[in-house]
């Protein structure tokens, strides 16, 4: 029998909650994301995850942990070698990275990329540097419609992102030219973890406005994830949000798009009312793409509400047998310089009905328990070469 008939795993994209002992290694000295966040700002009104033992974990600012926290908590560190979005995600799911993706946020990519993307593409670069992506379409923008050129730029993270405007530009052909872009990048040396479209709207400077239509084209895990155990178990794994991305489908049986964090965690609540057997795997991004990058402290806070106001209608629909893991994949801390992502560890906050009690239990050196306790509970056994140990009779 499974311990429960369904988990749901919610990673809140770059809530980390301080430095590792490498984070100096990575340029990342000091970083905390929510606990600066909550020394800005002092509180945050987030009843849900203080109930479930969220500030227990991580006490800051003005606020506290509860005298008796429904969840159990502890830090999870990072075994992978980098601090990306598709590393954390691919180890919580099995999957140790011991190269990192290929970074090009000071000199922007080889010209020789550049030449054979433009001659395969039919269209001129323009950009090509590390940017904001609002602020790299308010610069180009008007140049990419009227010349017909191609806005490429990468950021702090191991990206190459393509902007469009949707009418100019079609969606079609953004997505062909990112699929272009995906294939020459598969070259050790300009091997980045994901290629992205960026579609906008607007006409001018001062209209534009980027879609929900960004589609992320990411490398393939570099082998069987916990997810795909499951699939091939027979069990539903179901993705919101970027996950189905992140993974390319692999292990995926029903995925869901998402327009915004708060989407996608409406998109979480009614999947929670529907009958499903297996795992439900949502990410939700606004924390780093909106706030996090900008270093945007209120932003970031505001969106942490939001969520906990969500937290709440969700938790009052889970059903017995239901398990609730919250995480995070990496750090993003708004209040340190740069923008890129910051070497932390994770919280980790699981929470059921069914538990016989809350607190604490004892740090893991490895996001990989996640997937490694998700099999487990449901019987099927981790693929070969995956790390990660279960840690379900904890969660009981």
């Amino acid at each position: 029998m499974n311990e429960y008939k369904r988990i749901f795993v919610i990673v809140l994209d770059s809530l980390g909650i301080g430095a590792m002992p490498d984070s100096p290694s990575f340029g990342d000295v000091g970083v905390d994301t929510f606990g600066h966040i909550l020394e800005k700002l002092g509180t945050l009104d987030i009843p849900n995850l203080q109930k479930l033992g969220m500030l227990n974990l991580h006490p800051a600012g003005q606020m506290k942990g509860v005298d008796d926290p429904a969840g159990r908590y502890m830090r999870l560190e990072e075994e992978s070698n980098g601090k990306d979005t598709m590393t954390g995600h691919w180890e919580m799911m099995g999957i140790k990275t011991e190269k990192p993706f290929q970074t090009f946020t000071d000199t922007g990519f080889p010209p020789e990329l550049i030449r054979e993307l433009e001659e395969r593409c039919g269209k001129r670069v323009i950009g090509n540097k590390s940017a904001s992506g609002t602020a790299i379409i308010e610069e180009l923008g008007e140049e990419e419609i009227n010349t017909g050129a191609m806005i490429v730029y990468t950021s702090a993270d191991s990206v190459l992102q393509i902007c469009g405007q949707e009418e100019t530009f079609d969606l079609e052909n953004l997505y062909r030219c990112c699929e272009i872009a995906r294939e020459i990048t598969m070259k050790d040396e300009w091997r980045v973890g994901r290629v992205i479209a960026r579609p906008y709207i607007g006409k001018k400077k001062g209209e534009f406005k980027r879609t929900s239509n960004r589609h992320d084209y990411a490398l393939k895990p570099t082998g069987p994830t916990a997810l795909n155990a499951l699939k091939d178990g027979g069990f539903d794994v179901i993705s919101v949000g970027k996950i189905n991305d992140i993974f390319c489908g692999e292990g995926i049986t029903e995925a869901h798009h998402s327009d915004s964090s708060v989407h996608g965690m409406e998109q979480t609540i009614d999947l929670c009312k529907k009958d499903f057997h297996g795992l439900c795997f949502t990410n939700l991004v606004d924390f780093d793409a909106l706030w996090g990058h900008r270093r945007n402290i209120d932003g970031y806070g505001k969106e942490i509400e939001k969520f906990d106001k969500g937290l709440g209608t969700f938790l009052e629909s889970m059903r017995e047998d239901d398990l609730l893991i919250l995480t995070a994949d990496h750090g993003n801390d708004p209040s340190y310089t740069g923008t890129d992502h910051t070497r932390e560890y994770v919280p980790f906050v699981a929470y059921s009905k069914r538990m016989k009690e809350g607190g604490a239990i004892e740090d893991e050196d490895t996001f990989a328990v996640i997937g490694a306790s998700i099999a487990d509970n449901f019987g099927v056994e981790m693929p070969e070469g995956t790390i990660g140990r279960s840690i379900l009779s904890k969660l009981v």
